[in-house]
């Protein structure tokens, strides 16, 4: 129900009928590993990713959440007390107090941004990550939620995952990573 209330109050915004999947959440934080660093969630709406995270041994104090809905943003502080919740937009990653970030896990509706704020995003992510960081995202659709220009100018590939047919509707999870040199 909180997510048909936020897409008739933010259609835009909101992309979501319903929370994601534990199967698809799982394959969100698939491979990551609470010593190899803090993770940024954007876009985590109700906390769904956020549970799977910690479910593999992430503390909160190693997340840091941006959050654009403001109902979304109170739900996710109650939830999640100890955890850097903020109510700012995802080009703000770099403000995560973290020294360390491996991933960025994302439940933006990319596909549905234009190229420049593609761009601002994953650059903005990656030069909080690293090289070796990895920006971890589902999409419903049919091809890389990542326009094939932004990835190319920031010398990123994406790597496609299985397609995860226990999420309503089914969705992909693609890993993008700078490119092997």
């Amino acid at each position: 129900m909180p997510f048909l209330k936020q897409m008739a109050k933010h259609p835009l915004r909101t992309m979501a009928l319903a929370p994601s999947s534990r199967a698809l959440c799982d394959a969100m934080v698939f491979g990551l590993n609470p010593s190899d660093g803090a993770i940024i969630e954007l876009g985590p709406g109700t906390g769904k990713v956020t549970e799977s995270l910690l479910a593999c041994g992430f503390s909160q104090s190693q997340l840091t959440l941006f959050e654009l809905n403001p109902d979304f943003y109170e739900l996710l502080k109650q939830r999640f007390p100890n955890a850097d919740v903020r109510l700012q937009n995802a080009t703000r990653c770099e403000t995560a107090q973290h020294d360390h970030v491996q991933a960025c896990v994302s439940g933006l509706p990319l596909l549905s941004f234009s190229a420049a704020l593609q761009l601002e995003i994953l650059s903005t992510a990656f030069s909080k990550m690293g090289a070796e960081g990895v920006f971890v995202q589902y999409t419903y659709g049919y091809r890389s939620p990542v326009r094939d220009g932004v990835l190319a100018e920031l010398g990123l590939v994406a790597q496609v995952g299985r397609k995860i047919w226990g999420n309503l509707p089914p969705a992909r999870v693609y890993r993008i990573v700078k490119a092997a040199i």
